[in-house]
């Protein structure tokens, strides 16, 4: 594990990167990690899980690194590099002015909306929603295909018809108007994120982060991690679902599970499990099972710890196993529910 203290100029840009997603939180996080190529998805992975603990001084300089750059990035979108060059020189001084302007490096090419195309679609949606059908076909124009297709689905059928037909017969449109539309939509953008930080990475962060995105894009990541790392790999797989969370499966789930456990795995597992757990199991059985259940773990009397877990790591396996036979679909962030 490595513990980053106050060394900016030392870090790589993928390290620079890991400690911003840490920063972040895994809600942000998980909505980078869409918009990134598996190879950066698995890089990125890796850092974050190596990281132990950031120092606070040196989280903020890397915040101040990313707002620099994005402020930039805002300028140069708007005027150029020199009017970007000028802006940032009486800002902060041309010494630092130049510092900003080479980590861009100088073939740098910022199209308009460059923020808005890394963003997501349903989240874009929510921001331009109710805009004049002339606004949103101008922002429509300067994003990804992929993104715009699903802006124009989520539109009424009378709205698709007019954007698409403003989209179709758009000209040129003046600096200034294109200007004034970027600004206000980056403005709603930046208004949405979480300024809250934290300085603890490691492999909770990375769980946390793979919590949140889909079942295929975990996957991705956890098949790479088992070829570059196994050890980290099984880590991470052991935290993502934990026996205590076996308390927030629906009754189906439980009763699809029961079959699958042994009663003697049961019996330990639930032993040295806390009562909402162990309530959650009995009242999916019958009557008479879970009477048997409960006679089965007074007998055992006292258990070793290590015995418990393994049986409780058993009993996450078959869940694991369910899940990915498609039996089982446990929910994720942004799902309501889990359903079988």
């Amino acid at each position: 594990m490595q513990q980053f203290r106050s060394r900016r100029g030392g870090l790589t840009g993928k390290q620079k990167a890991a400690i911003l997603m840490v920063t972040l939180g895994p809600e942000l996080s998980a909505n980078v990690y869409k918009h990134l190529r598996e190879e950066e998805i698995e890089d990125l992975t890796l850092e974050i899980a190596n990281i132990k603990k950031v120092e606070p001084q040196l989280r903020d300089e890397i915040l101040a690194e990313f707002k620099e750059i994005a402020k930039a990035q805002e300028y140069i979108a708007t005027g150029g590099i020199e009017y970007a060059r000028d802006l940032l020189e009486k800002a902060f001084g041309p010494v630092k002015a130049e510092e900003i302007i080479l980590r861009l490096t100088s073939s740098l090419q910022v199209r308009p909306f460059d923020f808005a195309r890394r963003a997501d679609p349903n989240q874009l949606f929510n921001f331009i929603q109710g805009e004049h059908p002339q606004t949103i076909s101008l922002i429509m124009a300067y994003l990804q295909p992929e993104q715009a297709a699903a802006i124009l689905s989520s539109l009424s059928p009378e709205e698709q018809v007019e954007v698409a037909k403003r989209l179709a017969t758009m000209e040129g449109t003046s600096p200034e108007v294109l200007s004034e539309v970027e600004s206000v939509l980056e403005k709603r953008l930046a208004s949405f994120i979480n300024q809250e930080s934290t300085s603890a990475g490691g492999i909770q962060a990375v769980v946390e982060i793979l919590n949140r995105v889909d079942r295929t894009t975990e996957k991705t990541i956890m098949d790479g991690l088992e070829t570059v790392d196994p050890e980290l790999a099984e880590s991470v797989r052991k935290r993502m679902f934990v026996f205590e969370d076996v308390a927030g499966l629906d009754d189906r789930a439980i009763q699809r599970i029961i079959r699958e456990v042994e009663s003697k795995d049961w019996a330990l597992a639930l032993k040295g499990s806390n009562e909402v757990v162990q309530q959650k199991i009995f009242k999916n059985m019958s009557q008479r099972a879970a009477s048997m259940l409960k006679e089965e773990i007074d007998y055992l009397g006292p258990v070793r710890l290590r015995d418990v877990e393994e049986a409780q790591q058993r009993i996450v396996a078959i869940i694991r196993k369910l899940e990915d036979a498609g039996e089982v679909v446990i929910s994720r962030g942004g799902e309501d529910e889990i359903i079988v």
